[in-house]
């Protein structure tokens, strides 16, 4: 380190505020060390504690770390999470390259660090949590703040610094391959339980990334990378208000910006959006990164640019402020356009001062910056120190992660066979029923990463479906056959799985997808698929099963609904699991047994037929069945739709006043009551009906939800606040309003499946809002005694 460094500088005084500490560094920075701010290196970690090395892969050579590094470097991009490393050893190396990248530079500046993080920590050992299409199933905010909260604890512990994560694209066509890395179709869910994502790591220290943003998930035909056709109110009205939540909320500091284009103009050069939205109005100040090439992309895809250097111009004034993953258009190209006068260093300053402050409040210009990270022992310095030190998947994490799953878990039919009664021969048949890949996915680092590393144990442990079932029902005989592959065209096995299902009381048939990138799998980036039919010939798997006369349980491991045929109405039971994690085997034989009573609600709609989309439940009226149209998108099973082993009351609707203003707020109460024989969790959902309105609006939205666990025989009542901001919508000006008028409030166990609605109006004129509005409503639950009533708030999105 310089003696610059040395110094007593205001950048290095903890005591001083932080743009005065960013300020006084910026003012004493070369074009090129704040540009060098404004850029990553792909790197991967070494497996012997060295210094990381730059990964080299298609999109674009490696830099020299030696010639970059005398400016500084803005990032460090994932040094985990590129190739399978021990993690005390992992940590070490980063540790040993923020020494170098700090010495190198005059100011003493290190790197930040970030990794993939969407479920879970993306590095070999580390816990695989379940999906976030299975974090929406849980409509279980707090626990999923506590996950996140995991990860963001393992992340700080051996020197990452961000997380790019979560997705807050909102479903529009299950076709589209990254269905599983959403959290649903519904803007309110997605919203909520992001915002408690994000919570949880920024209060672990770690830098969360909003990503994409916007309206990556809406591409035409379910695309990976297509264009966007959306007019700007269902942009504002279903794209955006995750991101709006998020922002307010849970105190993000990083957003990415999306790879599309939406009506011509590419997210990465586009102003209104990152800047005018994102800062001016919502008010953001934190660091806007690139989805990885996305800079390059304006150039090379969308042809909106001409070189690499309109290309870094574009995005930075549009407000990019970090090139990810790796050096390309921000380098020498920015500098030459620098230079030549084509673009504004006013750009740079105020970019870089972005960064700068993120890093001020890492700590890392701190004084006392330290490059040893929390999980090193003190003043370890060697590989034999280290080695196996550091633990990724501790006890704690495997219990998350076994929480997360065992809630996950959608019952969706059951004829009354479930839980299973310890049958004494069981069939388990299906191309996942004896995969321990069948519950990761395509961000999981086995999937990731781990399948280009085949020699290399996952590094965690994963019971397979077959396994988790012996183990469950040890007085059982159990037969596995596998009938098929999961996505070739091979019917050849089909014949011996029926014999096992003759042979058997009851069939569990393991069936869906294998996560990957790129056509590796059948979900993941770029495994998109032109209809929701089973991959390969699962489904002829599962009608032959259902033909066998014996009573077949479809158990689901997917990263996207697909339609079922006939096993909708004819399977004994229907068992959805979202990749559902490391815990995804011992769950998912823990609910069949009843060990477990099943509380998951479905995310998304699970299609009737497999050619239907786009089709979601937030839909306008013309979107639904109609007798001008032969198709039919009606859901086998709709929006938050799961069934459990006991059974509901739902009554005594209560509305306070049935007339408020368009500023007011409503108050409903209704009474649920477990009236079966055991514990379970019931999930009302509140969903809002307008039925006349100057723009269509949807049949139905949620506004709100409550997750209810009762006892046997236990009752609870629960009241909703609803304030008329959650009746806003965009008008035929552009601008958000609360129109008078008459409204339904609709109380459900799913989108379709009503039980209580109650009519209120709004009076008064038309009331404009803005992103100041109310997003939730105030939701209590009061557990009913025969003596008293306790109440309890609902925490949907507070800390």
């Amino acid at each position: 380190m310089s003696n610059t460094t040395t110094k007593r500088v205001p950048w290095r005084d903890a005591s001083l505020p932080p743009a005065e500490r960013a300020d006084a560094l910026l003012a004493q920075m070369t074009l090129e060390e704040k540009t060098a701010q404004l850029i990553g290196v792909w790197v991967g970690a070494s497996a012997d504690g060295a210094e990381v090395a730059p990964h080299q892969h298609e999109m674009n050579e490696p830099p020299d770390l030696e010639s970059l590094l005398p400016a500084g470097l803005g990032q460090l991009t994932r040094p985990f999470g590129t190739k399978p490393v021990d993690a005390g050893a992992g940590a070490l190396s980063l540790m040993r390259t923020q020494e170098r990248i700090a010495a190198s530079n005059r100011f003493g500046i290190p790197a930040m660090a970030h990794e993939e993080c969407l479920a879970g920590f993306a590095a070999w050992g580390a816990t695989a949590y379940p999906v976030p299409l299975a974090w929406g199933a849980t409509f279980n905010p707090q626990l999923v703040r506590r996950m996140a909260g995991a990860i963001g604890e393992d992340l700080r512990r051996v020197g990452v610094h961000q997380g790019l994560a979560p997705v807050l694209d909102v479903v529009r066509d299950a076709r589209w391959g990254r269905v599983e890395e959403t959290i649903g179709e519904d803007p309110y869910l997605v919203g909520s339980i992001a915002t408690a994502y994000i919570q949880g790591l920024e209060q672990a220290g770690v830098v969360a990334t909003l990503k994409h943003f916007a309206g990556y998930a809406a591409s035409r035909a379910g695309r990976n990378l297509a264009p966007v056709s959306m007019g700007p109110r269902e942009f504002a009205d279903v794209v955006l208000p995750p991101f709006e939540m998020a922002v307010r909320e849970s105190g993000v500091r990083s957003v990415m910006h999306a790879y599309t284009d939406t009506d011509g103009v590419p997210s990465a050069a586009d102003h209104s959006l990152l800047t005018g939205l994102l800062r001016d109005t919502w008010g953001f100040d934190g660091t806007v990164v690139a989805d990885y090439f996305g800079i390059g992309f304006l150039q090379d895809l969308h042809g909106v640019a001409g070189s690499r250097g309109e290309a870094a111009g574009a995005a930075l004034a549009a407000g990019v402020d970090v090139e990810l993953p790796t050096v390309d258009a921000y380098g020498e190209h920015l500098l030459e356009e620098l230079k030549a006068g084509r673009v504004n260093p006013a750009l740079v300053d105020a970019a870089a001062r972005r960064v700068l402050l993120q890093k001020i409040g890492l700590g890392l210009l701190d004084e006392d910056w330290t490059p040893a990270p929390e999980a090193l022992p003190a003043g370890a310095a060697d590989l034999e120190a280290v080695q196996s030190t550091v633990d990724l998947d501790p006890p704690g994490n495997r219990e998350l992660a076994r929480e997360l799953a065992e809630e996950s878990i959608v019952l969706l039919s059951n004829n009354g066979i479930l839980p299973l009664q310890a049958p004494a021969r069981i069939a388990v048949v299906g191309p996942n029923a004896e995969n321990p890949m069948a519950f990761l996915g395509c961000y999981s680092f086995p999937a990731h990463v781990g399948s280009q590393f085949p020699q290399t144990a996952a590094g965690i442990d994963l019971p397979t479906v077959a396994t988790s079932l012996r183990n469950q029902f040890p007085e059982s005989s159990i037969e596995y056959v596998a009938g098929c592959g999961i996505d070739d065209l091979d019917a050849s096995g089909i014949a011996a799985a029926v014999a096992a299902a003759r042979n058997a009381d009851v069939v569990i048939a393991a069936l869906g997808d294998r996560a990957g990138l790129f056509g590796r799998g059948t979900s993941g980036e770029g495994c998109d698929v032109e209809s929701l039919v089973l991959p390969g010939v699962q489904q002829q798997l599962l009608d032959a099963l259902l033909d066998s006369g014996t009573p077949v349980v479809a158990v689901l491991l997917t990263g996207r609904p697909y339609a079922l045929g006939t096993a909708v109405s004819r399977a004994a039971a229907v068992v959805q699991a979202f990749f559902p994690g490391e815990d995804g085997g011992p769950a998912v034989a823990r609910v069949l047994s009843g060990a477990v009573n099943p509380s998951g609600r479905l995310p998304v709609s699970v299609p009737a037929t497999p050619g239907s989309q786009p089709a979601t439940y937030l839909a306008a009226p013309l979107a639904g069945p109609t007798d001008v149209s032969s198709i039919d998108p009606t859901p086998a099973f709709g929006f938050g739709h799961g069934l459990s082993y006991t059974q509901f009351a739902w009554d005594s609707l209560a509305v306070e006043v049935r007339e408020i203003g368009t500023d007011g707020e409503a108050a409903a109460s209704l009474t649920v009551t477990n009236t079966g024989q055991r514990d379970g969790v019931e999930v009302v959902q509140l969903y809002l009906h307008d039925p006349v309105a100057s723009v269509v609006r949807p049949v139905q939205r949620l506004i709100g939800y409550a997750r209810v666990p009762l006892q046997a025989g236990g009752s609870s009542r629960i009241r909703f606040t609803v304030p008329a901001d959650l009746a806003s919508f965009t008008g035929v000006d552009g601008k958000r309003r609360v129109e008078p008028g008459e409204l339904e409030l609709r109380f459900g166990a799913s989108s379709t499946d009503i039980r209580l609605s109650a009519g209120i109006a709004l009076s008064g004129p038309v009331r404009s809002v803005d992103h100041n509005r109310r997003l939730h409503c105030e939701v209590r639950v009061e557990e009913v005694h025969s003596e008293a009533v306790d109440s309890v708030p609902v925490d949907v999105t507070a800390p």
